[in-house]
């Protein structure tokens, strides 16, 4: 079982300083080295504390989710004004002027986070970003009404461990960036996941016991349930996220690697818009 000791979380020693990432996507890698693994990623306007740097890259821990890694310096800027509005689209594009023929200055995925510092008709000026058309964005407090509706917008998005943009995601970077979009937060990995998100559904292998929005997990792997018999997951089977029956992907996964460990329900209408248990403890 994970801990709040465990070095994907701890908050590194010595010192730190707040940056924002001012890239569509910033890469965090296991070790500062372009060819380490990718660990997760952090969207344009996330927030990560910056403790120390080697060569081209920092050692950082993101507000979102505490996670640790190394990302470029290139990527970050000191941080600027609280995020105002989000990416509400799937991807959008930012300009370099109020005109969708002007040149795109970065591409934004869905939950990145921007700063409005004015608008021009119909599109909003974002700091360090752009011009972004009004439709594509959202409040910073908005909440979808529907997990699975978000986590469906990703369907056939190749699938990228370490990933958790509209281009590549992972099975946990689905399931963060879909309940976040309804106002939970959820830890990185499906082992943290398992531990600490929502309640354990003791007798989920009773027909009828699943329901829409559930998560089922395996070691290493975790999908949401669209209804009673549908999963849905990014996945190295498909190589992207996928919809199929979850008695095939139990078979399939059984076949390869093991059998599923549980699954989980989340109370979204108790917890949304609360700091979790886990966050609050790793904060120190």
């Amino acid at each position: 079982m994970p801990d709040l000791t465990d070095s994907r979380l701890a908050r590194p020693a010595g010192e730190s300083t707040v940056f924002d990432v001012v890239v569509g996507t910033a890469a965090v890698r296991e070790a500062p080295d372009a060819a380490a693994r990718l660990a997760t990623q952090v969207l344009f306007g996330e927030s990560v504390d910056v403790f120390d740097r080697q060569g081209v890259f920092s050692r950082i821990r993101c507000h979102r989710d505490h996670y640790v890694g190394w990302m470029r310096s290139d990527a970050l800027s000191p941080a600027i004004a609280p995020p105002t509005h989000k990416v509400a689209a799937l991807r959008t594009f930012a300009y370099a002027a109020p005109d969708l023929k002007s040149p795109v200055k970065v591409m934004l995925s869905l939950g990145a986070r921007v700063t409005v510092t004015g608008t021009d008709g119909d599109y909003a000026s974002c700091a360090q970003a752009g011009w972004i058309h009004t439709r594509h964005l959202a409040s910073q407090d908005a909440r979808d009404a529907d997990v699975v509706t978000v986590a469906e917008r990703y369907f056939n998005t190749p699938y990228l461990w370490g990933g958790r943009d509209s281009l590549g995601l992972d099975c946990t970077g689905l399931t963060q960036q879909a309940f976040e979009a309804v106002g939970v937060l959820l830890p990185r990995d499906s082992d943290m996941q398992f531990a600490w998100a929502g309640e354990e559904i003791a007798d989920w292998t009773v027909p009828d016991a699943l329901k829409r929005g559930d998560l089922v997990f395996w070691k290493g792997h975790v999908g949401i349930m669209t209804d009673g018999q549908h999963l849905l997951h990014a996945n190295a089977w498909h190589m992207a996220t996928a919809c199929e029956p979850l008695e095939d992907a139990i078979i399939r996964i059984r076949t390869q690697y093991a059998e599923p460990i549980g699954a989980r329900r989340i109370d979204v209408d108790r917890v949304a818009g609360q700091v979790p248990r886990w966050m609050a403890e790793s904060a120190a």
